[in-house]
């Protein structure tokens, strides 16, 4: 009868395979950690060139999203994978998506961007840089604790999703406000309201992503259980 420790006598051509699809995962979590970071400094900065980079990298993340469906649903075909390995390759589908999505909201920051310079600027910018920082730093801690295999990285990620939440709240607050007082700052507001929604949207796709890092550490679904999350 098979057990979980019979994991070695696996074909060796899966385990290397297993291996190269982890670092393409790495390697698409690269990229969209690095969309996010162009985009919000696209907005910050004021640079139409880095919101340009990052419509520009849009299909690279979108192919790769495409080519690691595709290598989760070969090695499951081809190889009855052991508990553990299901486990990873299940969680990969789930995080392969969630990296898309990064992408795709940092697609949208990067086009508010390009719009928000057409406008006259709001306000000096306090609580966004917070917002963005904290939310960079939710996408690049979920992915170390991938490559760790760390539950508590994991879980500390998940505690600060709140934070990003209360953010956010804070900058709707407070735009909203702007916009009932002046009519001039109406369409810049509105444009930073959605990077806000756009941030909170990453800060929820690093989320998952721990989840899943909990998912495949420990066999444990906590998605939608915020007690077992501890």
């Amino acid at each position: 009868m098979s057990t979980g420790s019979e994991r070695p006598l696996m074909p060796r051509h899966f385990e290397q395979e297993l291996q190269e699809l982890n670092e393409r995962v790495l390697w698409m979590a690269s990229l969209a950690e690095r969309a996010v970071h162009d985009s919000v400094h696209a907005v910050l900065d004021s640079s139409e060139s880095l919101a340009q980079t990052v419509l520009e990298q849009e299909g690279v993340i979108n192919d790769m999203q495409m080519e690691i469906d595709d290598r989760v649903v070969r090695l499951i075909a081809q190889v009855q994978p052991m508990a553990s390995d299901l486990r990873f390759l299940l969680a990969v589908a789930r995080i392969n998506n969630d990296l898309e999505r990064i992408g795709d909201q940092a697609v949208n920051i990067a086009q508010s961007a390009i719009r928000v310079l057409r406008h006259v600027r709001v306000k000096p910018y306090v609580d966004l840089p917070r917002m963005s920082e904290l939310a960079e730093g939710m996408v690049r801690d979920s992915i170390r604790a991938l490559i760790d295999r760390n539950i508590e990285l994991a879980q500390a990620v998940l505690i600060r999703d709140d934070q990003v939440d209360q953010l956010r709240n804070q900058i709707f607050r407070e735009l909203l406000t702007y916009m009932m007082e002046n009519s001039a700052v109406v369409f810049a507001a509105f444009e930073l309201i959605l990077v806000a929604k756009n941030l909170e949207r990453i800060g929820d796709h690093a989320t998952n992503i721990s989840e899943d890092v909990i998912y495949i550490v420990q066999g444990r679904d906590v998605r939608h259980h915020a007690t077992d999350r501890r």
